[in-house]
């Protein structure tokens, strides 16, 4: 079902905010005529199930008499239909479908609304009358589906190219055995819908100090700190091809097929802080193990122990767990110590292991193994 504001369970009353009716109408695609029974009755889909796909895609309940939806929420019903009879989702698939779109697409339509709030707050323009605020928005609308069309569609690329990589990967001939995180280890396994399990190298990155410096930031100038720190990991995760999972404030999760691609992430995410005056300093968790990958998100041991080390971890300081280490084993390019073990929340002794560049200031790119 299509997205709208999830503040309104019911149309605005009639005569209220003509300008804002015009936007939604546009942004909607229609009018909001339909009922609940009447999209129900029209899609073919069950009345209970059409107010699980709306709950899960973030938006509140409505009565079953309030004319709410559109013409394109009953369209969007019957694709969910038709994806259920072609095979590719299941009716549960198709909740949890829902949730991830709701999660991901409503941080991207509130950033969206309030960028186009401040352009016709800025554009005199529309503030003295020269055109309809839903003429500019019927404008720039097909403007902005066809840009997230193409990112969309080069990211499905990326991601598509890298998973029929790994299907090609040989299959592990030992049983799975299922770690203390809740997550089996032993190589890639199918997990249900839109999950999958594979190991891989997980990594946290922080901005230390940040709840003490954003006591003496003004919104401008915090804006520009998370800017810069989000610019910053985002460009060398991705020049490490590594994948950023999501940012959270001040702390960044990505991860890695690859340790020795993680590590060298870390370990140049620390180097360009260190030269960045406008970047407080940064630490960082990495950990090996099986992860699983759950509609964008991941989870498992491996997860948790990263963000446990970025906790234990000193400014500046790289720090990785045992197995996180044993990838790393051999490599020419990387330092390692055994610190003393550390309790922490879930992990009565965890041992850290402090990760360096045997150059220091400089990004191995990869470690060649010794010999």
């Amino acid at each position: 079902m299509s997205a709208a504001d999830p503040s309104e369970a019911r149309p605005p009353a009639p005569g209220a905010d003509e300008p804002g009716r015009a936007v939604e109408e546009v942004l909607l695609g229609g009018a909001r005529t339909w009922t609940r029974r009447d999209i129900a009755e029209r899609s073919g889909v069950g009345p209970e199930r059409t107010v699980q796909i709306w709950r899960a895609l973030g938006f509140p309940a409505v009565g079953d008499d309030v004319r709410a939806f559109t013409d394109a929420d009953v369209d969007a019903l019957r694709v969910g239909e038709r994806l259920i009879e072609a095979g590719l989702i299941t009716e549960e698939g198709e909740i949890m479908m829902a949730r991830a779109l709701g999660h991901h697409l409503s941080r991207l339509a509130e950033w969206q609304a309030h960028t186009l709030r401040a352009w016709m707050n800025h554009e005199s323009r529309i503030l003295s009358g020269e055109g309809e605020p839903a003429g500019h928005a019927a404008a720039l609308l097909p403007e902005l589906e066809l840009l997230q069309r193409h990112v969309w569609r080069r990211h499905l690329a990326a991601c598509t190219a890298r998973v029929l990589a790994e299907a090609e990967e040989d299959v592990p001939a030992e049983p799975r055995q299922e770690q203390p995180g809740g997550v089996a280890e032993g190589g890639p396994g199918p997990s249900g819908a839109g999950a999958d399990v594979r190991d891989r190298a997980v990594g946290f990155t922080d901005m230390v100090g940040y709840t003490r410096m954003t006591r003496g930031l003004d919104s401008t100038e915090l804006v520009r700190v998370l800017d810069r720190f989000e610019r910053l990991t985002g460009d060398v995760v991705a020049e490490g091809r590594g994948r950023v999972v999501k940012t959270i404030g001040d702390e960044v999760l990505f991860v890695c097929e690859a340790a020795s691609s993680a590590a060298d992430i870390a370990l140049e995410l620390t180097a360009r802080a260190e030269t960045d005056p406008e970047l407080p300093q940064l630490r960082t968790g990495l950990a090996h193990g099986a992860v699983l990958s759950r509609f964008g998100d991941v989870y498992g041991a491996a997860v948790n122990i990263a963000a446990r080390l970025t906790a234990v971890a000193r400014p500046d300081t790289v720090l990785v767990d045992t197995a996180f280490a044993g990838e790393l084993e051999g490599m020419a390019a990387y330092e390692l110590r055994v610190l003393r073990p550390v309790s922490v929340r879930g992990y009565s002794r965890l041992r850290p292991v402090l990760l360096r560049p045997v150059r220091p200031g400089r990004w191995p790119r990869g470690g060649r193994r010794a010999g």
